[in-house]
């Protein structure tokens, strides 16, 4: 009996080692050498031994020293020889047909030659991960993460021996031992139960999602990212690495995960959607712009079919496939109310670029321009830029958009129906008499909003259509100029309504007059329109259009020296109205003139930030000056003081003397004015300085160091960062303009830039990191001047890493001091 039982082990290593040979060659034979392999283990293992003791396995034993030693020839192999890979995906493979094969439903039997097989080849396995050579333990981890799918039962001893094990090698110093551990470890999330966790210790999905974010190496980042699961632990994590410096890993992101895995684009937040698509399509990689509009258009898709399903979309119909119906939910995934419009149109022009056919299929009726929404005023807006600036006019001429004198009604309807709803709101707050009507509120704010956007998208629509039609171009500005006029406009729309009248006014003049007439208006009032009794919006509109009709068949000339529009707006010089004092007017009456002081004060703005021309040919201007922007600027009140200071910085940039008279004003208000107000000083005083920098820092060397000194003091003790930012970055531009040249700034220019104060500043850190290189090798002269001041900033950044805080944090000197070597290295230097 002894002899037949070794005979049937005297061939047992030859033909382990020929299965072995074999499945090195090629991974097609894998299947068959399992079988083979297999029923060598089930022939070894029926070979046992008796003794006092009991029954001894020696087959078993046998077949596992043999099967070891075949393994262990591949473990001293380092990546790469395709012939060891294979034998890992080979032992993977045959643990997972061995624990299929000796599954039997009859038996409930805790211990079998698998079972055994498999205990002990983990063990010997975990052996090698503390090993010293790095081939070992990267064999041993990349063996246990092929097999560890189909390890069957195992104890729980094991199972968390297996667990410390992978979780050690997660700090392994190799990047190929820490990826094949994330990848293992990745295998055991679900058959992890957190409540059985200890107390203070992580997960296995918790420790996970902190790779993703914080392994060091990009090749352990990516295993991470494709072997977690998208599940609300992970979002965070996942979607963190749109931001990662690896390029391949952030493509990732967009290709591995969201797209294979997130499935509906709502089951990610608004606010993750718009992340996805800003960093995604505004990365500086095309790969990774184009994994992420291809992700955009499968979440089209998407949107399209539901589009195409629902009901009760409207009565509109476009295109006979429903692409803008589709496109229109599709907006529907973004803020388009809110700071998300931008990311919406990004969004949209990539699925034009993805899908260039769909804009040939746009087609606008009139009922789309009379069941006008959000989403669908956006759509139109991006479609009519869209063939704009990629000149196919042809497609707005298919698309039967409305002419300009029908869009300019289409305008007029969408107001009134904006001021619709503001009366709603005053009718609401008027009616509250105490009652908890806030959720009421809410939902009329949320409509005034909407139909804000939808009026904010038309006029940008109109900025984009041909005004050649004399009739359309005096509606449009009749429609604008009431609109501006109306003492409950919106302060958003203000400057859209400017750009509309800028495009279709003759000149900068006509423009300053009209704007001069408006402010008038509001603040004198009309006491004649208040007591008048209006007749209805449409009655107007009516009457306005017969009257321009008569005027153009008729062929009716202006004085050539004054235009229609000049004609129409001149100010009147004389007005027999009376503005009431603020002493003779109650607390009520005060409010509302304050009020309607800064509506004014921002339509100045708004129209100063449109002008290119100077003050003195402008004279229309003095008398806004001296009745409206001066005294603001003298009154207490933040809010006002702040409009007028920068109306009055507008005035100064177009009107030299006004700008060399009011300067110390700005700089008196920088020291004391509070925080909120003392960014937009410090942002009019360096405006100031760099439109007038000869008479600021070339007539007189003495008025130069004093403004610079006052500056650096600033700067120095200002501790808000936009302040900061806005101080860094006008010396940045003095500086490199050749306006400026002292040392000094330079050398407090590099302090900043090592501070621990500007750790957490990012505008401030950033604008310097590309400021110094090129300042430093954009001439000579300039990295000359970074020599003088190298020693001197040197020390005294050592001086300051040496007086740090426990809890600061800076630039290390010495790598400050490479930095500065590398800026004054010559031959870095442009030549002259």
């Amino acid at each position: 009996m002894a002899s037949s039982s070794s005979s049937k082990l005297d061939d047992l290593y030859e033909g382990v080692a020929n299965i072995f040979e074999q499945a090195q060659a090629s991974l097609a034979n894998h299947k068959k050498n399992c079988v083979a392999l297999y029923k060598l283990h089930t022939k070894a293992a029926q070979v046992t031994q008796t003794s006092k003791n009991g029954v001894k396995l020696v087959g078993e034993k046998a077949f596992l020293e043999v099967f070891l030693d075949m393994v262990s020839r591949v473990l001293l192999v380092k990546k790469g020889p395709v012939n060891a890979d294979r034998v890992v995906k080979y032992v993977g493979a045959f643990v997972k047909f061995m624990n299929e094969k000796a599954k039997n439903p009859n038996e409930d039997v805790d211990e079998t030659s698998s079972t055994r097989f498999v205990a002990r080849l983990l063990s010997w396995l975990l052996q090698g991960f503390v090993a010293k050579n790095k081939n070992v333990r990267y064999r041993c981890v990349h063996i246990i993460s092929e097999m560890i799918s189909h390890l069957g039962e195992i104890d729980e001893d094991a199972y968390n021996e297996l667990r410390t094990a992978l979780m050690d090698r997660l700090n392994d110093k190799e990047t190929l031992i820490r990826a094949h551990a994330v990848i293992a470890l990745s295998k055991l999330i679900g058959s992890e139960d957190p409540d059985e966790v200890e107390q203070g210790e992580q997960t296995i999905l918790q420790t996970l999602s902190e790779v993703i974010s914080t392994d060091p190496a990009a090749e352990v980042r990516r295993a991470a990212l494709l072997n977690v699961t998208l599940s609300p632990e992970t979002l965070n994590a996942v979607l963190s690495r749109t931001r990662d410096v690896d390029p391949v890993t952030r493509k990732l992101v967009y290709t591995g995960v969201l797209q294979p895995k997130l499935g509906h684009p709502r089951h990610l937040s608004i606010a993750r959607r718009e992340q996805v698509v800003k960093d995604g399509l505004g990365d500086r990689e095309p790969g990774v712009r184009v994994a992420a509009g291809k992700l955009v258009a499968s979440w089209f898709d998407t949107l399209l079919v539901e589009a195409q399903n629902a009901e009760g979309q409207g009565s509109w119909e476009g295109d006979d496939g429903g692409a803008m119906k589709g496109l229109v939910h599709f907006l529907g995934l973004f803020d388009v109310v809110g700071p998300g419009v931008a990311i919406a149109v990004d969004a949209t022009l990539s699925i034009f670029t993805t899908r260039p056919d769909i804009p040939d299929a746009f087609l606008f009726s009139d009922a789309y321009w009379k069941e006008l929404t959000p989403e669908s005023a956006v759509l139109a807006r991006i479609f009519v830029e869209h063939c704009t600036s990629t000149k196919k006019e042809s497609r707005l001429e298919s698309a039967s958009l409305p002419v300009v004198t029908a869009f300019a009604f289409h305008i007029q309807d969408a107001y009134n129906s904006m001021l619709e709803v503001l009366q709603e709101i005053e009718t609401a707050k008027l009616l509250r008499a105490g009652l908890d009507d806030q959720e009421v509120d809410e939902e009329l704010e949320e409509e005034l909003a909407k139909r804000e956007v939808i009026m904010n998208e038309l006029l940008q629509i109109m900025l984009k259509l041909d005004y050649a039609d004399e009739i359309g171009r005096r509606k449009t500005f009749t429609v604008v100029k009431d609109m501006l006029s109306h003492p409950e406009l919106p302060p958003g729309l203000i400057d859209r309504c400017l750009d509309v009248l800028k495009e279709i006014m003759p000149s900068e003049r006509d423009l300053i007059r009209l704007v001069v007439e408006i402010v008038v208006e509001l603040r004198e009032g009309d006491e004649d329109a208040e007591n008048a009794e209006e007749p209805p919006a449409s009655h107007h509109l009516y009457v306005g259009f017969v009257f321009l009709v008569l005027m153009h068949c008729y062929d009716l000339q202006l004085d050539d020296n004054q235009s229609d529009v000049s004609q129409a707006t001149i100010r009147r010089e004389k007005s027999t109205r009376q503005v009431k004092s603020r002493e003779n007017m109650s607390a009520e009456e005060r409010r509302q003139a304050d009020i309607m002081d800064i509506r004014c004060l921002i339509l100045c703005i708004s129209m100063l930030e449109r002008i290119n021309g100077t003050f003195e040919d402008n004279s229309t201007l003095e008398g806004i000056l001296a009745d409206l922007i001066i005294p603001s600027v003298k009154r207490k009140e933040l809010a006002m003081r702040e409009k007028a200071l920068v109306a009055l910085g507008l005035c100064c940039l177009i009107a030299k003397n006004m700008a060399l008279s009011s300067f110390q004003l700005f700089l008196s208000q920088a020291q004391n004015a509070p925080p909120e107000l003392k960014v937009q000083v410090l942002r009019i005083i360096m405006d100031l300085l760099i439109m007038y920098d000869q008479e600021f820092f070339g007539r007189s060397e003495e008025t130069a160091a004093k403004i610079l000194d006052f500056l650096l003091q600033i700067l120095e003790a200002e501790e808000a960062p936009e302040a900061q930012a806005i101080i860094v970055t006008g010396l940045c531009k003095l500086l490199l303009a050749g306006m400026i040249t002292e040392p000094k700034v330079l050398t407090c220019l590099a302090l900043m830039y090592v501070s621990p104060t500007t750790k957490d500043h990012q505008e401030v850190r950033q604008c310097l990191s590309y400021f110094f290189p090129v300042y430093s090798y954009s001439s000579p002269a300039n990295q000359n001047r970074m020599q003088s001041v190298f020693m001197p900033t040197f020390d005294l950044a050592v001086r300051m890493h040496e007086e740090l805080e426990d809890d600061q944090e800076m630039i290390a000197p010495y790598q400050f001091g490479l930095l500065m070597v590398d800026w004054t290295n010559p031959q870095k230097a442009a030549e002259m």
